[in-house]
């Protein structure tokens, strides 16, 4: 399988046609949340109608999965907590929060962003029934907007802003691949990547960068490793760690 993956796109209309013209090129596109960019100058709303419709678009492409990150949040459920409420209305081939897709022998767990114990136990509780959907060949890949805390993946070049849940429910769960986004800056700064490893789990946050190409990675499971993207230049590595038992 070969994986188009970017995250925190904010709206930025360049990158999603750029997104969209590759599509076809890929068994999956993967956003890793942070579509809206609710700082800017274009109505929310109006965000969430083209959005609606530009996943609608790429799901007629290829599998789309597409995952809540803290900027995308615009109502309250009932129970009180911020949700992204709107991706429950887009086109139903889309997997967003909450799902597990197959793409060949690969599962993917799409996980919402969370903001109170509500939200984060019913994140735990859809963990924990998917791992026992967990591929015996291929691999079971997380999409996760905040990376793990302390990791070089959630360093901005003052300090970490990681989810220190995510590094428990890894260590519970020992997914393959942990696919993230929020920390802008991690990957361009000196001890900050674009990627980590804990244990047998490869974490990796591609990073944002302005201008027409989003920073991105392509994976490719047949050939079992990962490129990195951005005008920096490019990086690949191994999906699988060599020097432990996996």
């Amino acid at each position: 399988m070969r994986y188009l993956v970017s995250s925190d796109l904010h709206y930025g209309l360049a990158q999603l046609d750029w997104i969209a013209e590759q599509a076809s090129e890929f068994d999956a596109v993967i956003l890793a949340g942070d579509h809206l960019d609710v700082a800017g100058h274009a109505d929310v709303n109006a965000q969430i109608a083209m959005l609606t419709a530009y996943l609608g678009s790429l799901a007629g492409t290829t599998t789309t999965i597409a995952n809540s990150g803290n900027h995308d949040l615009t109502a309250r459920r009932e129970h009180g907590e911020k949700a992204a409420v709107w991706l429950d209305h887009i086109d139903e081939r889309v997997a967003t929060d909450g799902a597990a897709t197959l793409v060949g022998t690969d599962l993917i767990s799409v996980c919402a962003w969370w903001e109170g114990p509500v939200t984060q136990s019913q994140l735990e509780a859809q963990l924990c029934e998917q791992a026992e959907q967990r591929p015996e060949v291929g691999y079971w890949i997380w999409v996760y907007h905040s990376p793990p805390d302390e990791s070089p993946t959630s360093w901005s070049g003052k300090r970490h802003y990681g989810d220190d849940v995510l590094n428990r429910l890894i260590a519970e769960h020992h997914p393959d691949i942990v696919l993230t986004g929020h920390v802008h800056e991690s990957p361009f700064h000196p001890d900050g990547s674009w990627h980590d490893r804990i244990g047998r789990t490869l974490v990796c946050n591609a990073g944002r960068q302005l201008g027409p190409v989003p920073a991105h990675l392509i994976i490719d499971t047949e050939a079992g490793n990962v490129m990195w993207w951005s005008f920096e230049g490019s990086e690949t590595i191994p999906l699988r760690r060599t020097d432990i038992d996996v």
